[in-house]
């Protein structure tokens, strides 16, 4: 079958009120974006050790106060590691020639979500952006139940992930431990995520968002984050020999530990041959809150200490040599080409994770390490329950052709807090580790969530008499010893929200390797998840996801006037309508969806891998005169069909007196003869 050569173009002029993932909501002077500028922070300035006077040598500053000598600055003879801070006070020994600043570079945006119209529900089938899982998390040692009813909407313009010390029992199937089991898991949170609907590849990415909990209690985990979608996240089948590998290079690491692997020779499922796939991570940030200082405890290493941030790329396969937790990397032992900002360090504390899976039967070539390339930031108190700014730059690397001068370029990935520099990663510098790891090119969906997990700001030593097996607010001693001090209180108080006002994407229209899809020509994803929807779904599910549902959610006859745009009145009238039949439910006005039309539609404008038709596959549909003629025959067989049953009654009444004649000699006695 030849590939489809053109893409699938969704007009929006179907959809006037919307032009693809951009909510109509978002001003107009956020439409567009240009890079921030990367300021390193300052090395520490060292201390020159005082040179004894030489009374041999000749003084030739012509000042008698020696306070004021005027110190004459060299230039360096080699560029140095990070840009300098100061102007050169020495002239050019030659002139130089006076270049044109190129303009900046103007990224336009693609998707956006305001998350202003109130009351939307974010549940599978719900919403064209989003959905919010409704599933136990069996990762990471996870001691949340994620529900659906904990993502919402405010009043207020926010989207609003809701966490809470309540009881769920669950029964299902344990993916970690592969097992079905009945257990009750004491939290409640949520996770929305975009998966197999919004991907994108490159661009710029920022939100605006308010932490939850406190600064200096540890135990909640909220985390801003991009994955590919080649895995599912908590779909923990779908993650295996995938996450978090992003190498296009055949090693024979990779060709028994890579799921897609450069070295597959077959296509198979529309991917292409010698491109290796998977589901690297980019981490904006996890949040870690608690009262461990810089500089003391499991940070006695480090200067940044909680509450901090965490920004990271994880990506596999990991290098060796590799330094051990809690130890600054020897020389060779880690990556290169990384800059960190002001209030930053590299995160000692975690290195990555060594993967090995229940299944395999080889670990010694199977098993393989995936690093976490991060830095810490420091955060305060204001981070917690008021507004800031996060935002990611990721640029795509680019084999050299004739549009770069045949320049390869590696790309990168640069974090930011409220317009300040916190971290780059450079892909020179995973080029050079030689394991095949690169700045990835996968497209990327969108993860927000509130994990509680044992593994994160939690006391990392069980306190004394304590198990630490089971964690309860409400339960007695041995299920609330392990807990950080005031989380429970914490927990109990008020609500833990993390509010997220904006979510907004960004990218270089000029530039073709950025692109809005989640099977893009070059990484296609469409045909393997068809492939294989068992590890992306829950047993008890048809597919992965639910069909977007347009209305039909109950509605009342008398408007709600307490709550004008809420469920009851489907969204307010700009967004839809209760009808009376044949029951009362909400039918949606155009640009609107959902049960209740709370929900903004979204829609990719160029689909780059439609599913496939019977022309796709040679066959073409017949004629006009052909399929008249058909459906003519077809009626007549209809008809001879129906009216067999009477026509045989009616001979059967007709010949009821007459006897058959069996043969010749009984007709010549009958008559005679």
């Amino acid at each position: 079958m030849l590939p489809r050569l053109i893409p699938l173009l969704v007009l929006p002029l179907l959809h006037p009120s919307a032009a693809g993932w951009i909510d109509p909501d978002t001003p107009e002077n956020a439409r567009t974006t240009t890079p921030l500028v990367v300021v390193p922070a300052k090395p520490p300035r060292q201390k020159k050790p005082r040179e004894t006077p030489d009374a041999t040598k000749t003084n030739t500053t012509t000042s008698t106060d020696s306070s004021h000598k005027r110190r004459h600055r060299e230039p360096t003879s080699t560029p140095t590691y990070t840009p300098t801070y100061l102007p050169s006070v020495l002239p050019s020994s030659s002139p130089t020639a006076e270049a044109a600043t190129p303009p900046p570079r103007t990224y336009h945006l693609v998707f956006s979500d305001e998350f202003n119209t109130p009351h939307r529900s974010f549940a599978d089938g719900h919403d064209p952006r989003w959905t919010a899982l409704e599933k136990n998390d069996y990762t990471n040692d996870a001691q949340h139940y994620y529900s659906a009813s904990n993502a919402y909407t405010d009043n207020e313009g926010n989207l609003v992930i809701q966490s809470e010390a309540a009881d769920t029992v669950v029964v299902g199937f344990n993916d970690v431990e592969q097992r079905k089991e009945k257990v009750t898991k004491h939290f409640r949170s949520a996770m929305v995520q975009s998966w197999n609907k919004f991907c994108f590849t490159g661009g710029v990415l920022e939100a605006e968002m308010a932490l939850p909990g406190r600064s200096d209690v540890g135990g909640l985990w909220p985390a801003f984050w991009l994955l590919g979608n080649l895995a599912r996240h908590t779909y923990v089948g779908s993650s295996e020999h995938v996450w978090p590998w992003s190498s296009s290079t055949c090693t024979s690491k990779s060709s028994t530990a890579q799921l897609i692997s450069a070295c597959d020779r077959v296509q198979h499922y529309g991917l292409h041959r010698g491109t290796g796939r998977g589901a690297p991570e980019i981490d904006i940030f996890e949040v870690q809150a608690g009262n461990i200082k810089a500089n003391t405890g499991n940070f006695l290493k480090m200067p940044v200490g909680q509450p901090f941030m965490s920004s990271s790329y994880q990506v596999a396969p990991g290098r060796l040599p590799r330094p051990g937790e809690g130890w600054w990397p020897a020389p060779g032992q880690w990556y290169d080409n990384l800059t960190g900002g002001v209030n930053t360090s590299l995160n000692i504390v975690f290195y990555g994770t060594y993967n090995h899976f229940r299944d395999d039967t080889d670990p010694a070539t199977q098993d393989y390490w995936s690093d976490a390339i991060s830095y810490n930031r420091q955060l305060n108190a204001s981070h917690f329950g008021t507004f800031h700014k996060y935002r990611l730059e990721w640029e795509l690397p680019e084999e050299a052709n004739e549009n770069n001068n045949y320049t390869r370029s590696y790309g990168y990935l640069r974090w930011f807090l409220d317009n300040e520099f916190v971290l780059e990663v450079k892909g020179e510098g995973l080029n050079a580790t030689g394991t095949g790891a690169e700045i990835t090119s996968e497209p990327m969906y969108l993860i927000l969530n509130t994990a509680i997990s044992s593994q994160w700001g939690f006391p990392s030593k069980c306190p004394n008499m304590c198990p630490c097996k089971e964690y309860n607010c409400h339960g007695g001693f041995q299920e609330t010893c392990g807990f950080s001090e005031g989380f429970c209180q914490m927990m109990d108080a008020s609500p833990i929200e993390y509010k997220i006002n904006y979510v907004r994407v960004y990218q270089d229209k000029n530039d073709p390797k950025q692109k809005v899809g989640c099977s893009t020509p070059e990484r296609p994803t469409r045909k393997f998840i068809e492939a294989h929807e068992k590890k992306y779904k829950l047993a008890d599910d048809l597919h992965p996801l639910k069909p977007i549902q347009n209305g039909g959610g109950p509605c009342v006859a008398t408007p709600d006037v307490g709550n004008a745009n809420g469920t009851a009145n489907c969204g307010g009238p700009s967004r839809g309508i209760c009808q009376s039949k044949p029951s009362f439910t909400c039918r949606c006005l155009d640009g609107w969806t959902g049960p209740h039309c709370t929900n903004p539609i979204g829609f990719d404008d160029i689909v780059w891998d439609p599913p496939e038709t019977w022309a796709d596959f040679g066959f073409s549909g017949p004629s006009l005169k052909v399929l008249s003629g058909g459906i003519l025959t077809l009626g007549v067989l209809v008809v001879i069909l129906f009216m067999s049953p009477f026509v045989l009654k009616k001979r059967r009444q007709i010949m009821g007196g007459w006897a058959p004649v069996s043969s010749a000699g009984d007709y010549e006695r009958r008559v005679g003869v």
